[in-house]
């Protein structure tokens, strides 16, 4: 008996997440048809990393066509999704992925890493990436994150919320960039957030404590004294700072 290609494979996704996936996979294979080529999910919902009511559920559609009426039809949806904690999915097509490796090594590395295609032919397992444009990329956004650290701390202009917001902002987003350079020196990648910060801060020899601190604020509300605002701020600038002179001279 051969499986059907049209039927969603949900076996293996988390049960606190599978009924939200699965309704809304349902409603795209319906509304979509033809032009919906793959639904993949990526991200947190399928790692230790999770949190129910707390953490987004991310999902990649891979479409035959971008056009509008696609677009229409999936924020016609936007209102259940946000209750379900669906985030907006990200569409591509697959000429955009085949054409993007270059440009997006390091978040298409983070998919290639963790991932499930439920519907559909599996868009990354088969991708490749050159070791010399993923550094390129690594080292522009680690330099740019810099730079919104700098601007973010004057316009935040002593303002304590929002100078936690921003060094939340950066701790969440530098572990796909540390993914990407543990990938550059041929190291193995951990699944979950911790992990990644603890092989990094090994084998980069940069302080990670203050970074795993800071994410974990983004779900815990506490009262947090100036001097802790900044003892942070230093400790994850320097971090970032010395991880972008590191992979300015790293030779691959």
């Amino acid at each position: 008996m051969t499986e059907d290609k049209n039927n969603l494979k949900i076996e293996g996704l988390r049960a606190d997440v599978r009924e939200a996936i699965k309704s809304f996979a349902e409603k795209l294979k319906t509304e979509l048809g033809e032009n919906l080529l793959s639904i993949t999910v990526v991200g947190s919902s399928l790692t230790e990393d999770f949190r129910q009511g707390q953490s987004d559920i991310n999902i990649v559609l891979v479409l035959g066509e971008q056009n509008l009426n696609s677009l229409k039809i999936i924020a016609s949806m936007a209102r259940s999704m946000s209750k379900r904690k669906l985030t907006a999915p990200l569409l591509m097509t697959p000429g955009y992925i085949e054409r993007s490796c270059d440009v997006f090594g390091i978040e298409f590395l983070d998919f290639q890493l963790t991932h499930k295609t439920i519907f559909g032919i599996d868009p990354f397992e088969s991708l490749r990436f050159t070791k010399r444009d993923v550094r390129l990329q690594c080292e522009r956004e680690l330099k740019a994150t810099l730079i919104r650290l700098r601007q973010g701390y004057i316009s935040a202009a002593g303002n304590k919320k929002l100078v936690r917001d921003i060094l939340i902002a950066t701790a969440s987003g530098l572990v796909p960039l540390l993914r990407a350079m543990l990938w550059l020196k041929n190291i193995e990648r951990p699944g979950t957030n911790e992990a990644v910060f603890t092989k990094a801060a090994k084998e980069f020899s940069a302080g990670m404590d203050r970074i795993v601190t800071a994410r974990k604020w983004r779900h815990e509300k506490m009262r947090l004294q100036e001097s802790e605002i900044t003892a942070a701020f230093e400790s994850i600038y320097t971090a970032v700072e010395k991880l972008a002179d590191i992979v300015d001279k790293l030779e691959v």
